[in-house]
């Protein structure tokens, strides 16, 4: 597909999401920085601002069917309805196959109980994830039964309009009552799988409550108003207080019995896409966590 710009109009993500309403503009900005929509026949940035005579060319790929296969393992729904479907997910679980666990995650567990019941968009072996939490953070999610859902809920993510509570522990105690980290955040030049804050970060803005002060960790309420990847633990390492167990970003601090990060999705709410009806639910903290408030307790 290809367009022609006519006059200047903001944004290359937005200027295209105007033309091509069948898709999310988070999902076709995506595809800018994938290089799949391209300005002048080069890769072009979301936030370039196209002026009149470039020409812009469109990709959209071809949903590839996925090698994930049927698992019957148990799933914890809290909600299920023709459209979606929200998963309290257990800690170690992955979302999605991906290199060395293509087997025994959520994925495969949906593809059991759903069938051939889920969003194929992207073309990915993700059916269905409209969005994802880490393996070892525990808690709610939501998952889309058809394209239509998965493309409003996409939408409903990238103007901030899913609202998602987690409960974390960090390592020291945190001073005030409640914070707020507006910092953008990018992928690290010295270490590929950490985020870091960076200048040239995405716009990334996280919220703290403290429930509770111990003497050597805190426990937090976390409110996301950006859903950036490792948000939290990277926004928490930033302020010194990385979250306790965290593999990745404290692996030299005392894990005080816990495999993986201390982070626990609670709470998920939204407007249902198609009925208008708000849907809420949270969760009580899994065993891992209140097991490390006792130990806590006995510091």
């Amino acid at each position: 597909m290809r367009i022609e710009v006519e006059a200047a109009e903001g944004r290359l993500d937005s200027y295209v999401a105007k033309r091509i309403t069948d898709y999310s503009r988070s999902y076709l900005s995506q595809l800018i920085s994938d290089g799949l929509i391209t300005v002048n026949g080069n890769k072009s940035k979301v936030s370039y601002k196209p002026v009149k005579g470039d020409v812009i060319d469109i990709t959209i790929p071809e949903p590839v069917n996925t090698d994930a296969l049927p698992e019957e393992i148990p799933l914890n729904i809290v909600y299920e309805d023709e459209d979606l479907i929200i998963i309290n997910k257990p800690q170690g679980m992955v979302v999605h196959p991906a290199c060395g666990h293509h087997e025994g995650t959520l994925v495969n567990a949906l593809l059991s109980h759903c069938g051939d019941d889920l969003s194929d968009i992207n073309g990915v072996i993700r059916p269905g994830i409209v969005h994802r939490i880490d393996k070892d953070t525990s808690g709610l999610m939501v998952a889309c039964k058809n394209n239509e859902t998965h493309l409003k809920l996409a939408e409903m993510l990238s103007k901030h309009e899913i609202k998602r509570q987690y409960r974390t522990v960090v390592y020291g105690v945190v001073g005030p009552e409640k914070g707020t980290i507006n910092a953008p955040i990018g992928r690290s030049s010295s270490d590929r799988r950490k985020m870091v804050v960076t200048e040239d970060g995405k716009p990334s803005i996280t919220h703290f409550e403290v429930v509770k002060r111990y003497s050597k960790a805190t426990d937090l309420k976390i409110d996301l108003e950006t859903g950036r990847t490792h948000q939290i633990r990277a926004h928490m390492t930033y302020i010194g207080h990385p979250v306790v167990g965290d593999p990745l970003y404290a692996s030299k601090k005392a894990k005080y019995g816990m495999i993986g990060q201390v982070l626990h999705s609670q709470t998920i709410s939204f407007i249902h896409p198609r009925t208008g009806k708000e849907i809420y639910f949270t969760s009580e903290l899994p065993e891992y966590y209140t097991k490390l408030l006792s130990t806590l307790d006995e510091l």
